[in-house]
């Protein structure tokens, strides 16, 4: 199973919003806040569902200011994203 990470640039007061609308399509993905102050979120997704939640974010740029984003060089301290990351490496490295 590939976990694809989508990185976002939101208005702060948004973040509540697209989570909700994210995670209220079961299985989809779920968003974490990777840098509060700068409104950074992240979208873990599944390879299954990446075609859904890439044509979910195209509509929900018709409703909030949301551009994607390149991976930040620094997630910072989140203990989740270093979890997964590890993780992935740790599945990468099983298959070869």
């Amino acid at each position: 199973m590939t976990l694809h990470e989508l990185y976002f640039t939101i208005r702060p007061e948004d973040i509540a919003y697209v989570k909700f609308v994210l995670e209220s399509y079961d299985g989809v993905g779920i968003i974490r806040t990777v840098d509060r102050r700068k409104a950074i979120i992240v979208a873990l997704v599944v390879e299954d569902f990446l075609a859904a939640a890439h044509a979910l974010f195209a509509s929900l740029k018709n409703e909030v200011d949301l551009a994607e984003i390149p991976r930040p060089a620094d997630i910072g301290d989140d203990w989740l994203m270093r979890e997964l990351s590890n993780d992935l490496e740790g599945v990468e490295e099983l298959k070869r």
